[in-house]
């Protein structure tokens, strides 16, 4: 039998973490257009309202139920407005070990939402799913990113040379495919002690890939 997440939704002071729905689709497209998103996915470009509706009615869902993770929705608690995707991926259930992947619309960039959802999702997988390891993998140039695995307690590992591709404007504005190098860090329980974020709130319901 294979072991999958719940079909849950995560609360935290600011957000709402929630399984995608159709409504998404015009958000998620747009919001996966965006060149930063473009440089450091593999998403297709450009990205169309068939791509968002195949990856929330079946892409996303299979990712839970084949027990691969699971996609959560990030939307503001005021507004239920779209502000980014977490995707827990490539998860080892006998480790009990998932790898963790997230975008953020371009508006929404600077308030704090990437690691005040991330964490969410960490203590979430930890206290609630008994995990014991998430990971996190950075493109080498991906500051910002990076920058979200500090904040919330993440230990770099070491550094993957030439394993990704991302994508980079041409001097014609043409995307063009770039080797880069990974950055590898980790979370473990232990190391949410020193985070001093609001635990999130986790409710039950029943009703691509290497985003970061």
């Amino acid at each position: 039998m294979t072991s999958t997440f719940p079909n849950i939704s995560i609360s935290t002071e600011r957000l709402v973490l929630r399984p995608l729905d159709e409504d998404d689709v015009p958000a998620l497209a747009d919001m996966m257009n965006d060149e930063q998103v473009v440089a450091w996915t593999t998403a297709p470009h450009p990205y169309t309202e068939a791509d968002a509706h195949r990856w929330i009615t079946r892409l996303a869902p299979d990712e839970r139920t084949e027990g691969r993770g699971i996609v959560l929705a990030v939307t503001e608690f005021l507004t239920q407005r779209l502000v980014g995707v977490v995707h827990l991926r490539n998860t080892d259930w006998r480790v009990r070990s998932s790898q963790i992947a997230y975008v953020i619309a371009p508006w929404a960039r600077g308030e704090g939402y990437a690691s005040e959802a991330v964490l969410a999702t960490a203590q979430w997988l930890f206290h609630d799913q008994k995990f014991e390891r998430l990971e996190l993998r950075t493109a080498a140039g991906n500051t910002a990113s990076q920058q979200v695995a500090q904040k919330i307690g993440c230990i770099s590992e070491g550094v993957l040379r030439n394993a990704w591709t991302a994508r980079a404007r041409t001097d014609d504005g043409a995307w063009t495919e770039v080797r880069t190098d990974v950055i590898v860090w980790s979370l473990l329980p232990e190391d949410l002690a020193g985070v001093t974020e609001q635990p999130a709130d986790t409710a039950g319901f029943t009703s691509y890939s290497d985003w970061n």
